[in-house]
């Protein structure tokens, strides 16, 4: 397929008529390629063969995947990126689209009955945005064979508890500014794992939700993803991210806090074994790499609706056994009765 340029004259006369084909390949590569986004290039590669050529050049892509995501500028990610299977373009396949695993009421995913052989390392990559602008950028390795890890909550710090991170952005004075945090602060936490040379990214791309500390007073910010869990325990499971920011009225915004949890629907929080599992289980599969940006949000507000109705049924089955264990005891008291009274 061929793209196309004509123009007319005033009466309506052809004058010319211009190829893609026609533009010198240097130009495309120089002039065109390098100003547009991962999605588009990835499209352009479907509109002739000459593009194709020219827009799977793996510079090209890796420049993409270092402005898309700046976490991973770094020179083993860099060459980490480069061993994956089409290197950059790979990558920026695996991470750019959302997990998402839609949440159906009464469904159980089915799972491979054999867990994965654990990967002895993960790397995560985090980057926030606030209004597109860069506020915050970290690449951190985590071992998961230690036996800390593996029977220990899950639980990711990027930053220690002393430590801030200072933005250029002003501290919100207002409920009505907090709110705003919903649609201006953007996450992406992206987990590699080395060995698979696989990648995901595990957030909602967008805040789920936004809270002040009834405590503190500073301001949580909450974006997740919805994996399928273990089939024995819990249907699915919730990674939950969490940045925390701190100021005062008037004064900047801090970067107190970026943690990521994985939990069930209980609200139990899960080992790092279990959750090294449902991690390795989401990189491996292909069905979940199919999500927009703008489902994070819905696929949450389903999640929560199946929380909230998992609870009721819980609630609604204690509350049987214990009329049945009153009962029981009524009807145990009253056969003694009858038996003191009239034995």
């Amino acid at each position: 397929m061929a793209c196309s340029t004509r123009s007319t004259s005033p009466a309506g006369d052809e004058v010319s008529a211009t190829t893609i084909s026609a533009i010198h390949s240097d130009v495309l590569q120089t002039h065109i390629l390098t100003r547009l986004d991962g999605p588009t290039l990835a499209s352009a590669t479907c509109v002739s063969s000459q593009l194709h050529s020219l827009s799977t050049q793996e510079s090209l892509w890796r420049d993409i995947c270092h402005a898309t995501w700046p976490s991973m500028d770094n020179p083993r990610m860099s060459n980490l990126i480069s061993t994956f299977p089409k290197g950059p373009r790979s990558f920026f396949s695996d991470s750019f689209p959302l997990l998402v695993s839609r949440p159906e009421p009464h469904h159980r995913p089915e799972q491979n009955p054999h867990p994965p052989s654990p990967t002895p390392e993960l790397i995560f990559a985090v980057d926030i945005y606030h209004r597109k602008n860069l506020i915050f950028s970290k690449l951190h390795e985590t071992e998961t064979l230690t036996s800390w890890f593996r029977y220990s909550p899950f639980r990711i710090d990027l930053l220690e508890p002393k430590d801030v991170v200072s933005t250029p952005v002003q501290y919100p004075d207002g409920e009505e500014s907090c709110s705003r945090l919903l649609e201006d602060v953007t996450l992406s936490w992206i987990v590699v794992d080395p060995a698979g040379r696989r990648a995901a990214n595990l957030s909602s791309w967008r805040a789920v939700s936004v809270q002040r500390h009834w405590l503190s007073g500073e301001i949580q910010v909450m974006y997740a993803s919805i994996l399928a869990g273990d089939r024995r325990s819990s249907e699915f499971v919730q990674c939950g991210i969490v940045v925390t920011f701190g100021g005062c009225e008037g004064g900047e915004m801090q970067v107190r806090e970026v943690s990521l949890l994985v939990e069930d629907m209980d609200g139990k929080n899960l080992t790092g074994e279990d959750s090294l599992v449902i991690l390795q289980r989401a990189l491996e599969s292909r069905k979940g790499r199919k999500g927009r940006r703008e489902e994070g949000r819905e696929r949450y507000e389903e999640y929560v609706v199946m929380k909230r109705e998992r609870k009721d049924r819980k609630l609604r089955r204690e509350g049987r056994f214990h009329m049945m264990c009153m009962a029981f005891g009524v009807f145990v008291f009253a056969a003694f009765l009858v038996f003191v009274l009239f034995g």
